[in-house]
């Protein structure tokens, strides 16, 4: 009897781990792909109906943090980063300063912040590692990732979207003897280091590839892609991805036994091939020219979207072979972040332009667009889709928008 009573609350303790809300930057899967439904085909000339807007956030290029109950999102203020609590009618909760933000070059908070139930995670442009209530912001743990694993910082600073996994939480502090860092998300202790590679972290937000018997976690290094055994840290296999500046931003994307991993400044994408076994990754296929910085890609129906930093283009390219469906020079397209929705794009340029882009064979067709009216800096965040709205972040600015039919 006392058996089946251990197992019962095994078993419920486990449930309430995986009814526990989880927000992470670029949707559920960190691939930009949403699953609304109800959503407006065609917005309004104007655009969707601006709901409501902040514009006391600072410096930042961070996306909101969407849950069901609320919603999440940090800045920078005279050098000092805040995170902000709003409840979902644009009510200004509660806001807890953290600590020094970067403010050296490309100001502002880089790190979209992490929701798993209750608590929430961030990562400072400094490498400091921070646990909060949701309730109130009141901490529950810190780490400073530079004294404690030997984290190295970047010309950029830190600009990682933690990875969380159950009640194990992954961070890449790129130190000499710690490349990969696995924590217990309730309490900051270390569960695992993966064996420093001497390559320094590079701007991604890593992912995980879920096989039959394995977790692999996958990211990108300062020289390199690596595949990391998600149980214990070890280092599986690296590909060499070189380009100068060392700058990996965008998370790569698994599907199939594939992964497409994709880097700006001309290097292009790469296809590699992961065996079946999780140890090893094999070369498919090269495109040079798609090569976003910071806008990442999507991949709907077999094609791959996304647009060039040095090539501003926005393309589309067969997801098995690499083959150039088209390419579109356009402003108010490319460079952009993307992300997508019943099978429609949402292209965010740095134009400032907002596009609903039906894709098509042999291109595409902008259904409807408006720009931007509100903020400053960069249109670098990228957007987000909850509930029938879209959240837009432009510096100082968040937007808020109606997009249900």
């Amino acid at each position: 009897m006392k058996r089946i009573i251990f197992i019962s609350i095994i078993i419920l303790f486990g449930n309430c781990i995986m009814a526990q809300e989880i927000v992470q930057w670029r949707g559920a899967n960190r691939d930009g792909i949403y699953n609304e439904t109800g959503l407006l085909k065609k917005w309004p000339d104007a655009g969707p109906k601006l709901l409501w807007h902040f514009d006391e956030l600072g410096d930042g290029h961070t996306s909101a943090a969407v849950t069901s109950k609320g919603l999440f999102i940090t800045g920078m203020l005279n050098g000092n980063g805040f995170i902000y609590s709003f409840d979902l009618k644009g009510k200004l909760l509660w806001k807890k300063e953290y600590g020094k933000e970067w403010a050296e070059s490309h100001n502002g908070v880089r790190s979209t912040p992490l929701i798993v139930g209750d608590k929430l995670y961030l990562e400072s442009g400094y490498g400091k590692l921070l646990c909060m209530k949701t309730s109130d912001g009141s901490s529950v743990w810190t780490i400073d990732l530079v004294k404690e694993y030997g984290a190295r910082n970047i010309e950029w600073g830190f600009t990682e979207n933690l990875l969380p996994d159950g009640n194990v939480l992954f961070c890449t502090p790129g130190g000499a003897d710690a490349s990969v860092v696995a924590l217990d998300r309730n309490t900051g202790k270390m569960l695992w280091k993966a064996k420093g590679t001497g390559e320094k972290s590079a701007y991604c937000s890593p992912m995980m590839v879920n096989l039959k018997d394995k977790k692999i976690l996958v990211t990108f290094m300062e020289k390199s892609i690596c595949g990391f055994d998600a149980s214990k840290g070890e280092l599986l296999w690296k590909f060499e991805h070189t380009v100068s500046p060392d700058v990996h931003p965008n998370t790569p994307i698994y599907k199939d036994g594939l992964l497409f991993c994709t880097t700006g400044y001309g290097k292009g994408s790469v296809m590699l091939k992961l065996s079946a076994d999780g140890k090893s990754v094999s070369e498919v296929w090269k495109h040079e020219r798609l090569d976003p910085k910071i806008g990442g890609v999507v991949v709907l129906n077999g094609k791959i979207y996304g647009t060039g930093d040095r090539n501003r283009f926005l393309f589309c390219l067969d997801w098995l072979t690499g083959k150039e469906s088209f390419s579109i020079r356009d402003i108010s397209l490319a460079p952009a972040n993307i992300i997508t929705n019943d099978g429609l794009l949402y292209i965010y340029a740095e134009s400032g332009n907002i596009s609903l882009v039906e894709p098509k064979a042999e291109g595409i067709n902008v259904i409807s667009s408006f720009k931007v009216p509100l903020g400053t800096m960069t249109h670098w965040a990228h957007l987000v889709i909850k509930d029938k709205r879209l959240y837009v972040r432009h510096g100082n600015s968040l937007m808020v928008y109606d997009i249900g039919a």
